[in-house]
């Protein structure tokens, strides 16, 4: 293993000056710098973290919360964050909360003392506890998939990417299009809700039937299908891929043909959904971007005294059509009672995808 001490014989200086140059630290001539990081280089050294930590105040190391890494939602987002990273010289430290609300704040807090600055990717805190916690966060925070007024933070255009596939049903002469919805404490499905209500005349062709809030899985899809298919629908717009690829498989299960009966349409366009039959349908939204960007928003505030300004990014999206959609069958009328009109407000609570 190849030690500072390994560096500065190398670079023919003292300990003390191969420390300091490692560190940025002042006072070190320019030549003497050089020299440290030549020889650095050549024997391959890396400074130890918790070492760097003692000496500089900084890890060199960001840290990543997500609800669920086997979601692929998130681990596309993951691999965006370390490639950044990476590209910055920075090591990412991972936690998972395993979709458990209860057990954030102290994921967040405990993760927050051993890293220079938090990724926080859709963070199931409802607003009121979420906000007391990022202010009194050690470092600097940036949020994915998630806004909050002071905190940094990526996001996706999600009224467009909504706008955009009910067009494309519309257009399909899709009369009869039902929304099969994330959590109910899910601040994109919030996003997806109140663009529903806006895009929706709330005349009887126009209208768009709510299904109800669903896990965001495979499993909530099933659950979603079978309601859909009781409302008489010619067209399902689903919360997110997973639940898109329930929806197939249980309209699959039950004799319903994709797209000839029904058609779906997902959000997110993780790499499934080109994989499977028919090939989803889905608005695709740039995970390994947003990412990229929350870790540049975070190095602006990187350090042990420094603060991010407030900056909130949103990401283009794109409608990526596949074969999950085609021109409606004729409408089947839909028993009284089984699904209610979008409400052209959402409730206030919502706060978290």
């Amino acid at each position: 293993m190849v030690t500072l001490r390994d560096v500065a014989r190398a670079a023919g200086v003292s300990i003390a000056t191969a420390s300091r140059a490692m560190s940025d630290a002042p006072h070190v001539s320019a030549a003497n710098r050089a020299q440290v990081a030549r020889a650095a280089e050549s024997l391959g050294y890396r400074p130890h973290p918790a070492a760097r930590a003692l000496t500089t105040g900084s890890t060199g190391t960001v840290g990543l919360v997500v609800p669920d890494l086997a979601n692929p939602f998130f681990a596309a987002v993951a691999k965006g964050v370390q490639a950044r990273a990476r590209e910055t010289g920075r090591e990412v430290l991972v936690a998972d909360t395993d979709e458990d609300v209860t057990v954030e704040p102290d994921v967040i807090t405990r993760l927050g003392d051993r890293v220079d600055g938090l990724v926080l990717c859709s963070p199931r805190l409802p607003h009121d506890r979420l906000g007391p916690l990022l202010a009194s966060a050690g470092g600097p925070v940036a949020l994915v998939n998630r806004e909050a007024p002071d905190t940094p933070s990526v996001s996706f255009d999600i009224a467009d990417g909504v706008r955009q596939a009910l067009d494309h049903l519309r257009a399909l002469g899709h009369d009869v299009v039902a929304y099969a919805g994330g959590p109910r404490t899910s601040w994109s499905d919030a996003e997806r809700r109140a663009a529903l209500a806006t895009l929706s005349t709330g005349t009887t062709g126009d209208a768009v039937l709510d299904l109800g809030s669903f896990r965001p899985t495979h499993g909530g899809g099933v659950q979603a299908a079978d309601l859909a298919l009781a409302a008489g629908a010619t067209a399902v717009l689903c919360f997110n891929d997973l639940v898109a690829l329930g929806v197939l498989a249980r309209l699959h299960a039950r004799g319903v043909a994709t797209p000839t009966d029904v058609s779906v349409v997902g959000f997110d366009d993780v790499a499934a959904a080109s994989l499977v039959t028919p090939s989803l349908t889905t608005v695709a939204v740039p995970l390994a971007s947003a990412g990229r960007v929350a870790v540049d928003l975070l190095a602006g505030g990187l350090g042990p005294t420094e603060r991010i300004a407030p900056e909130h990014r949103r990401l283009p999206v794109e409608l990526v059509v596949r074969a999950s959609t085609a021109p409606a069958a004729p409408a089947t009328p839909a028993p009284p009672g089984t699904a209610a009109p979008l409400p052209s407000t959402t409730d206030p609570e919502v706060a978290i995808r």
